[in-house]
């Protein structure tokens, strides 16, 4: 038997008890109004045909406020249209009422039925709004008393809707105590009952005056440069800061507290995304057969990403990480149910493993962005940092060449720039590799060069993220250290660009754009979650680790710089080598790896005479 539930059975008889006395109230009034509130004044017959007439008349209420839901909407949240089905139902017993009263001959004045739908709409508004407007007015007290204090930047729709959800919302403690918005013409009104105090210069005067914990950006549809500015005036206010993501979630009606997000470091690179138009330079892509290596990794991933949204005839994922494959393969199959994609676990070092991939799958195309990339590991390691980058490479390369595959793009590193660390130093021999192959097989051999990406797999900016959750403190190696930096999707877009441009033999250049401070990046971060820095979390300086330089370069000083169509890739002029005597040097490497040489840094320094081990 289902369980009656006793509360809302007796909100439902008090509703329908006060819309009883409502109607007999408004019947009352609307002919003590024509009377100028005069009871005795009122004709006797007037009376006779209202009271006689109002059984029929409540009668009509129940049966069209039962229709129009009046008794089962949630009037907790109550809103637009809740109003109209109040307005209609008070006009469709008004029409019925005065319909009635004409067919059973009831005399009443000209004027009742104005009178009294208006009476009436006003009665049933007053008994459904006044309970959301007494449960808000408590909420915003209880708000004010123990709740987040939080400002809101831009006095757009966004805005609008974030506010209207938090205000109607008993499961947040936000309150909202003023908007901020440059729109002069905004300024000293209000939306929702929150002024709009004034501009961006007004942002710290605000904190203070209304103790702001919380900074809310909701600004989805401006530039990353407008946003950047914003944040270095919130920056210091030490107010933890959250944006809205953009602007597809104000057209989907997805705006809400949920889809804002902290402030991601990427906010502070004081540039808009860049954009590739991926349309016009993909045609390469689809219809081919396109193998990555790496593809589990944080680059690797993300090129399959784009690649599958552009139909290739098939995708090949190799990666030594099977839990990274796993992961992405089950993403792809997700988003692209259609795309032919075969994901393998196979090691680059392996030489017959690979020859057998590309033999079966003979790919069009690969992607090279297998490697062993983390430089103080690779310090210790450094044999194998030779054997997977160097040798897999190679053989990667070599399989691409022997079996027709007609491009073949290396992931490369600013670190490959005057090295040194053996990372660096491996990556640049890499380049070296593909040139040389270049010049013998048919195969456009190209290799792309960037620096650090934010968010991937081992980038500083995570590790920043969970000191700061742990209470600190951050570490950063040193405080003059700087990087280049780029998101993901941004590395990976231009990535594909370079490979549209190919010809062979290149080595692509992406301009990064300015360089960035690591120790601002640590402050901005920790303002930015709402702490102080070195009083609530305080930043040490650990030294530079094995291998780090305080800078990172892209291009060697041999390098000529020639520009492309798109301004953000350049080409660094091949500089010109021995074949023999390199082709001889790797063999000797390889012999020394195998053999766990305890030293191989001066065999390294022989092949890459730019490379400078740290410790000299």
């Amino acid at each position: 038997m289902k369980k009656i539930n006793t509360a809302l059975l007796y909100r439902r008889i008090f509703l329908i008890v006060y819309d009883v006395l409502a109607v007999v109230a408004s019947s009352v009034l609307a002919l003590l109004l024509r009377y100028e509130l005069v009871y005795r004044d009122i004709d006797e017959k007037f009376l006779e045909s209202i009271y006689s007439f109002m059984p029929v008349t409540i009668i009509l209420m129940l049966v069209v406020f039962t229709l129009l839901r009046l008794y089962n909407s949630l009037w907790a949240f109550a809103g637009v249209n809740e109003m109209q089905n109040i307005v209609a139902a008070c006009g469709i017993i008004t029409v019925l009422n005065t319909l009635g009263l004409m067919v059973f001959d009831k005399p009443v004045p000209r004027s009742y039925g104005f009178m009294f739908v208006f009476l009436l709409i006003f009665f049933t508004l007053a008994s459904r709004f006044s309970y959301r407007f007494l449960r808000g007015l408590k909420q915003k007290n209880v708000k004010k008393e123990k709740g987040t204090n939080i400002m809101i930047i831009g006095a757009g729709e966004a805005a609008n809707m974030i506010i209207k959800e938090i205000l109607s919302s008993r499961y947040t403690s936000m309150c909202i105590r003023c908007v901020i918005d440059d729109n002069a013409n905004k300024h000293g009104r209000y939306i929702q009952g929150i002024k709009i105090v004034g501009g961006r210069d007004k942002i710290k005067e605000a904190v203070d005056t209304f103790d702001i914990d919380e900074i809310f950006i909701a600004m989805p549809s401006v530039s990353k440069s407008v946003i950047s500015g914003i944040i270095d005036i919130c920056k210091d206010t030490n107010c933890k800061l959250r944006t809205l993501p953009g602007m597809y979630q104000l057209v989907n009606g997805e705006v809400n507290v949920s889809q804002l997000k902290d402030v991601e470091v990427e906010d502070l690179l004081g540039r808009d995304p860049i954009v590739v138009d991926l349309e016009s330079i993909l045609g390469y892509v689809q219809d081919s057969c396109v193998l990555v290596t790496g593809g589990g990794g944080s680059i690797g991933s993300e090129l399959c990403r784009q690649i599958a949204s552009h139909k290739p005839s098939k995708l090949i994922i190799v990666d030594i990480y099977e839990n990274n494959a796993y992961d992405i393969q089950q993403e792809l199959k997700q988003n692209y149910p259609n795309l032919t994609l075969v994901v393998l676990i196979a090691s680059v070092r392996n030489t017959n493993r690979m020859n057998s991939i590309f033999e079966e799958h003979k790919p069009d195309i690969v992607y090279h962005a297998a490697a062993h990339k983390h430089v103080p590991l690779m310090e210790d390691s450094p044999n194998e940092a030779i054997k997977n980058n160097v040798f897999g490479t190679f053989k990667t390369a070599q399989a691409a060449a022997m079996h027709g595959a007609k491009k073949f793009v290396l992931i490369s590193t600013d670190k490959a720039v005057n090295p040194t660390n053996i990372m660096g130093a491996s990556k640049r021999i890499c380049e070296m590799i593909i040139q040389t192959f270049n010049r013998h097989y048919d195969t456009e051999f190209v290799a792309v060069r960037f620096g650090n990406v934010l968010g991937s797999n081992g980038s500083v900016i995570p590790l920043f993220k969970r000191q700061i959750e742990m209470g600190g403190p951050v570490t950063v190696t040193h405080p003059d250290i700087i990087r280049y930096f780029m998101t993901i999707p941004e590395a990976v877009s231009l990535v594909l660009q370079a490979g549209a441009y190919a010809k062979g033999g290149e080595i692509f250049v992406l301009d990064m754009g300015a360089p960035v401070k690591i120790l601002d990046l640590a402050k901005n971060l920790i303002r930015l979650s709402g702490y102080k820095v070195d009083e609530d979390i305080k930043i040490e300086f650990t030294g530079l680790r094995p291998g780090e330089k305080l800078y990172e370069e892209l291009l060697m000083d041999e390098e000529g710089l020639q520009d492309t169509e798109n301004k953000l890739i350049h080409i660094g002029k091949p500089i010109e080598f021995d074949e023999r005597q390199f082709f001889k040097q790797l063999d000797e490497l390889n012999k020394a790896t195998k053999s766990e040489c305890g030293d191989i840094k001066g065999m390294i320094k022989e092949i890459v005479p730019t490379y400078v081990p740290k410790e000299e």
